[in-house]
Parts: structure tokens; C-alpha cells; sequence
């Protein structure tokens, strides 16, 4: 098998506030892919991104982009080759006309390309005469959007990308950023509520909570992989349940039916095989779900270290 190559790289980053500690993080993501960090709001996905931005430092740890290590020497050529899509518009250009502002996106991209932008503003219905600040959040998001992917980059961090836009420009968003991977060289990262914008999009999946990475997966294989399992059989108890291969969850379900989560459900059926078991009912995980499972598995986990930590 080909080995794919890094376009983000972290290892071992922390950064430290007052209320809420980062990391340490140690993450991965292929160039040539999409891929969709999702996790409760606070939980640490646009400090991340202001981190590799070097908007911010962190307390520890290398970060890298593109093989090139952030915080090491002159950025200038990285920064050409990174869009990038805050989760909220930056208020202190609201004065400024649109087009102005794209006038200084072109002084500051080598590869800025005016064509390309001028239809992406005519694919997304916007005036860039207006003053941003008069702009509706729709719109401004659409102008954003059109900044950001002008000067073709190689890779786009996109925080939140579909904030603000009504089902149509959701919808066209979503046909250009397929476009925008067409070339099979340019990477996407992004963050995201919308349950139906990740599986349209990702390859990769990405959970974060409390500060924490708590697992990397293949989309199609994530969803196929995490199933509840409704199960009967004389002699079956919680204990019995829990030793499910992949169990991530188990509860009484009344009679002697168990309702127990799965994140190998290939293995789980094989064991309930040799378990006697029998099937009562099968449902694939939403995406929601299967966050909310991994999120109380890691702290369970979490919080056993903690203790064990405390008593050695």
C-alpha cells in the first residue's frame, strides 16, 4: 500500500489558558483528502487552527504544515499556499469595501487569480461593491468563501464553513469545494456541526473533546463499524454484554434483551454467533451518536487514569 503524505502534522502540542488546557495533540492528516474534525463546542477545534495559523503559540509540542514546521523560520511561502475560513468574519474591515479587500488579497497572493474570482463571486450571487459591514451574514460568508479559494491553494482550513448560508448556497458551497479537490493534489481540514456536510464531504473523521483528540477514522468504515446491537438470550446480563467486541455502551432493554453499542461490528456478530446470542434488531449509528459514545468512553477512561495516576 502507497504511503500517503502528511499535510498536517502534530505531536505532542499543548497550549495552556486559565480554564482549559489543549493536548497534549497528536494528530495526522493526508495530503489529497478531506477531513472533518467534529466535537462539542469548546472542546478545542478553532484554537487548533489558530495554532497552525501562528495566530496563536502553543506551550509545547512541533507543529507542521505541508513539511514545513510552524514557528521555524520564514512562512511567507506556506502562507501562499493555505486558504483560510474563520468561524466568525473578522469586524475590524466592516468599513472596508469588498473589493478593496480582495485588492489586498491580491497583493499579498502571488497566485491570486482575478478570473477565478470574479466567477466564484458570479457562482455565488455577490456584489463586492457594498462595504462588508453592510453585508448580511450570508453574504459575507459567500465573499469569505470566495477569498479563500481565489488563489488556489494547497490546503484549506475551513472553521465552520457553512455558517450563515441558506440551503441554496449550502448546497453551492458544497459543488465547489468537490470542484476545488478535482486536481487530486489539495487537501481540505474543516470543522463542523452539520451532520449532512461531513458525509457529503470527508474522507477522514476527526473527534475532539475536552481539549483531546479521542479518535481518527475512515468515514465509510466509521459508519459500517459502529452499529447498536439489540440482543436476547437466556443467561445474557450486563457482564455478559459488555464483553462485546468494540463495546462502547450497554443497556438494559427489558426481558432478556440488551441494547449494546459496537464499534467493531464485524467482530461483534461473529461473537454473538459463538455466543448463542440472538439478534433482535440492528440500527447504524448517526454521527451524533457515535460522538456521544466515543465522548463518554474517553472520559470514563479519562478519569480511571486519573485515579490510577493519583494512588501509584
Amino acid at each position: 500500500m502507497q504511503e500517503i503524505d502528511s499535510a498536517i502534522r502534530l505531536e505532542n502540542v499543548i497550549q495552556r489558558r486559565l480554564n482549559f488546557e489543549l493536548g497534549p495533540l497528536n494528530l495526522d492528516i493526508p495530503k489529497g483528502f478531506i477531513t472533518a474534525i467534529v466535537g462539542p463546542n469548546g472542546c478545542g477545534k478553532s484554537s487548533m487552527f489558530r495554532l497552525l495559523l501562528e495566530l496563536e503559540k502553543p506551550d509545547g509540542g512541533k507543529l507542521s504544515i505541508l513539511e514545513h514546521t510552524v514557528g521555524a523560520g520564514s512562512d511567507t511561502e506556506l502562507k501562499q499556499k493555505i486558504g483560510y475560513l474563520p468561524e466568525h468574519p473578522y469586524t475590524g474591515d466592516d468599513g472596508m469595501r469588498a473589493s478593496a479587500k480582495a485588492e489586498f488579497y491580491k497583493f499579498w497572493y502571488s497566485n491570486w487569480d482575478g478570473n477565478r474570482y470574479r466567477e466564484l463571486l458570479r457562482m455565488l450571487e455577490v456584489d463586492d461593491s457594498g462595504r462588508l459591514g453592510k453585508m448580511s451574514k450570508g453574504t459575507r460568508r459567500k465573499f469569505d468563501i470566495a477569498l479563500a479559494l481565489a488563489h488556489a491553494p494547497e490546503l484549506l482550513l475551513l472553521d465552520e464553513p457553512s455558517s450563515g448560508l441558506d440551503p441554496l448556497a449550502w448546497k453551492k458551497m458544497i459543488e465547489l469545494l468537490h470542484q476545488y479537490m478535482d486536481s487530486g493534489n489539495r487537501t481540505i481540514v474543516m470543522t463542523s456541526h452539520i451532520v449532512e456536510e461531513v458525509k457529503r464531504l470527508a474522507d477522514f473523521i476527526v473527534f475532539m473533546a475536552d481539549g483531546r483528540i479521542i479518535g481518527m477514522y475512515e468515514k465509510d468504515e466509521l459508519f459500517s463499524s459502529w452499529q447498536t446491537l439489540f440482543l436476547s438470550g437466556e443467561g445474557l446480563n450486563a457482564e455478559v454484554a459488555a464483553a462485546m467486541p468494540g463495546q462502547c455502551g450497554v443497556e438494559y432493554a427489558g426481558g432478556t434483551t440488551f441494547r449494546v453499542i459496537t464499534n467493531d461490528a464485524a467482530a461483534a456478530e461473529a461473537w454473538r454467533e459463538r455466543e448463542g446470542l440472538r439478534l433482535v434488531s440492528r440500527q447504524m449509528l448517526t454521527l451524533d451518536e457515535i460522538l456521544e459514545a466515543l465522548v463518554l468512553k474517553d472520559r470514563k477512561s479519562y478519569r480511571f487514569n486519573d485515579v490510577k495516576g493519583a494512588r501509584s
